[in-house]
């Protein structure tokens, strides 16, 4: 992803895994194959491979950087957490653009997490010495209260998901002391806030960014492909609830379509950012590429 300027902030991106991933078949209950095969045909290129049939997934962490702080969103599936294939990335490509965006695990002020599934938080710890411990020592850890005592309680009962997720990734960095556990309207300060957008998750958040009459947020796993908005009801096999998924969506379609807020999707390919365009007859996505 180009670098963005909103205001006073810039965004960067920290890619993980990115390329052909799945099928939109088995990612989407109420895929209809000649839909898709319509919506395909005009859909920007970057977002579907015809050689695979496979949609176009990246796998990567925002990093926002506004005048006082430096903050990642989201953290990516991370580093010793054991998960099979075809989870099992890679940590060399993360760590190396980590380095290449000129930052250190001590830079870090703030990470804040829309969700916690395995993928978004997996380098909120690392392991040292057979403990698990906070990546960014010096970085408070934003967990929706909610998001956090579901998985919590999922864990108690053996649910999988998330396995270990919680265990791994969330419970050492309370345990440190370095988590806010923050309600629904939870505001870093007049730059960054939180948007519940429930169903993918329990508590899933978008987060906003804004700075001099500029706007973007980051929607996590709000949407996973382009597909979903010309279809926000095609909600995907890993929602905790499809039917409040799909209507998080479609509010935040209406909310922002035809609005300039650039649109930034954790999953979504280069060059990421985009706009919504269109109304209640139908939505469309639409790349930001600048000059």
């Amino acid at each position: 992803m180009q670098p963005l300027r909103i205001g006073d902030v810039t965004i960067t991106s920290i890619i993980e895994r990115d390329g052909p991933w799945r099928r939109p078949a088995e990612m989407f209950p109420a895929y209809d194959e000649a839909t898709a095969a319509r919506h395909l045909r005009t859909l920007d290129p970057a977002v579907f491979d015809p050689a695979s049939g496979r949609m176009v997934i990246t796998y990567q962490t925002f990093v926002v950087r506004t005048p006082k702080h430096t903050i990642l969103v989201d953290t990516c599936t991370g580093e010793d957490k054991g998960y099979p294939a075809p989870m099992d990335f890679p940590k060399a490509p993360w760590l190396d653009g980590f380095k290449a965006a000129g930052l250190s695990f001590e830079a870090i002020d703030y990470v804040f997490c829309t969700h916690l599934h395995i993928d978004h938080c997996g380098w909120n710890t690392r392991l040292v010495d057979g403990r698990w411990v906070p990546t960014f020592p010096n970085a408070k850890y934003v967990f929706h209260k909610g998001e956090y005592a579901a998985w919590e309680e999922a864990t108690r009962r053996g649910a999988n998901p998330p396995g270990n997720v919680w265990r791994f990734n969330c419970e050492p960095v309370v345990a440190a002391g370095q988590a806010l556990l923050v309600d629904d309207d939870f505001a870093l300060d007049d730059t960054v806030w939180l948007q519940k957008t429930p169903g993918h998750s329990p508590c899933h958040c978008c987060v906003n960014i804004a700075s001099r009459g500029q706007s973007a947020v980051v929607t996590g796993d709000l949407m996973h492909h382009a597909l979903q908005v010309r279809e926000p009801g095609w909600s995907t096999v890993f929602d905790w609830d499809p039917q409040e998924a799909a209507s998080s969506r479609r509010a935040f379609l209406a909310e922002v379509a035809e609005t300039p807020t650039l649109v930034l999707p954790i999953h979504f390919p280069n060059p990421t950012a985009g706009r919504i365009k269109g109304g209640a007859q139908g939505f469309d996505w639409a790349y930001h590429r600048p000059a």
